[in-house]
């Protein structure tokens, strides 16, 4: 019997291939994943016409996954940029791609990634109705809305941003709790605004259902969009993040009943002190569906360095429960990132995600480091560029500032700790100023 989702293959104690390969990539019993993904707890994203996907698992107990988001926009519209930033993402270890274009011929592009990238790709179906339609907002119908959900699952998306929890009543309450920044995510102000616009309510939440029936059908995870994520620190967990947050966990358990793969969207802008109290309560409200976050952001003063406030919050989010980390480029909040700007952008992340998976005892997680802390004891330069991050940056760092003795760093030269440590422990004579 073939299951339609792998949610639904798990509660029918049926082991597919995709979550074989997952426990295997996590380290993790097999019957132990698939009860996981069978609560909800783990997802799979992963069309059944991507073909070309390698299977990742999110959830907080496994394995933290980052995201890059990439695609054109009106003032930049070079494809093979954007397809350069692609491969670029899956060489350097992104589990996952969204594209997020918002010009040219986007859905060519979303083919070609969901044809030749291994990564699970995600999509924002919002986005390209105002694109496919090419008409004033306020025109487009609520089935037309529904009909470029159903256009990307039948192109091979694995996962869809879906603003459906910012409902009429939801709005309402946010036009009476004044914000300072108001709706910064870009697919819940249009929605916003059509709804301001038509008097109707929200397309994704009204056929909510249908939407589901669609991603049953292609085994497309639901990402439930937090339109009123905040978008400074002075907004953070407001009533309207709140209000929503308990809206998508009731549509969270909705789509469960018929076996439809959730993961959870998430602040964005938040002080330190209230990221790990908002994972608390995304778990209790949405019932231990994965959490998917973009940072979250911990200042907002860093324009440039956005990569780095992201990266801080990001790993204390997934220390605190957070499977999912959107990668923030330096170029945030000021231009469409270049290819220099995605790989810092996915390199800060990937530091926050590997630091969370150290902090929450992830199986293994640390034998990174201490592979790393045993070359640089036995001053092994080559196997140090092995295991780094970016080993041509650290290479090259190196070269840029080349020590007189090759057994040292340029910063240190005879006053090397651990050379010195090394050489007294061994019974030799350490001079160190006539050496």
């Amino acid at each position: 019997m073939r299951y339609h989702t792998q949610m639904e293959a798990a509660k029918n104690s049926f082991l597919t291939d995709e979550m074989k390969a997952v426990a295997k990539k996590e380290h993790l019993a097999e019957d132990t994943l698939m009860r996981l993904v069978a609560e909800g707890k783990v997802i799979i994203p992963c069309n059944v016409r991507h073909t070309c996907i390698n299977p990742n698992g999110i959830g907080s107990m496994l394995t933290t996954k980052i995201n890059v988001n990439l695609g054109t926009s009106r003032d930049m519209v070079d494809m093979e940029m954007e397809l350069e930033k692609v491969n670029q993402a899956v060489d350097m270890g992104a589990e996952a791609i969204m594209d997020l274009s918002s010009f040219g011929d986007t859905r060519k592009f979303r083919r070609l990634l969901t044809e030749k990238c291994p990564a699970m790709i995600g999509t924002v179906p919002i986005y390209d109705a105002v694109i496919h339609y090419a008409k004033p907002l306020a025109t487009i119908t609520s089935e037309e809305w529904i009909d470029v959900v159903r256009m990307h699952a039948e192109d091979g998306v694995d996962f869809m941003t879906i603003h459906c929890g910012i409902n009429k009543e939801n709005a309402e309450k946010f036009k009476r709790n004044e914000r300072l920044m108001n709706i910064v995510s870009r697919g819940g102000s249009i929605i916003f605004a059509w709804m301001e616009m038509t008097g109707k309510e929200n397309p994704f939440y009204e056929h909510y259902d249908t939407v589901v029936d669609i991603c049953r059908e292609y085994d497309v995870t639901l990402s439930l969009g937090d339109a009123c994520r905040p978008g400074s620190l002075a907004d953070a967990t407001d009533a309207a993040q709140i209000e929503e947050l308990i809206t998508l966990g009731e549509l969270t358990l909705r789509a469960w009943e018929k076996d439809v793969q959730v993961m959870i969207e998430g602040p964005g802008h938040m002080p330190i002190n209230q990221i790990a109290a908002n994972m608390e309560i995304q778990k209790t409200l949405c019932h231990g569906a994965p959490f998917y976050v973009l940072g979250p952001l911990v200042t907002d003063v860093a324009p440039g360095y956005d990569h780095i406030t992201a990266a801080i919050g990001g790993a204390i989010a997934a220390t605190h429960g957070a499977s999912f980390l959107c990668y923030v480029t330096p170029a945030e909040h000021l231009r469409l990132p270049d290819v220099n700007d995605v790989k810092e952008g996915i390199i800060a992340s990937k530091i926050a995600a590997h630091a969370a998976d150290i902090a929450k005892g992830i199986p293994n997680a640390a034998d990174w480091d201490y592979e790393m802390s045993t070359a640089r004891k036995n001053l092994d330069w080559e196997k140090m560029f092995s295991l780094s991050m970016d080993p041509e940056k650290a290479r090259r760092y190196r070269a840029e500032g080349e020590p007189e003795k090759q057994d040292t760093c340029s910063m240190c030269g005879n006053f090397c700790a651990v050379k010195n440590m090394n050489r007294v422990l061994s019974g030799e004579i350490v001079n160190i100023y006539d050496e």
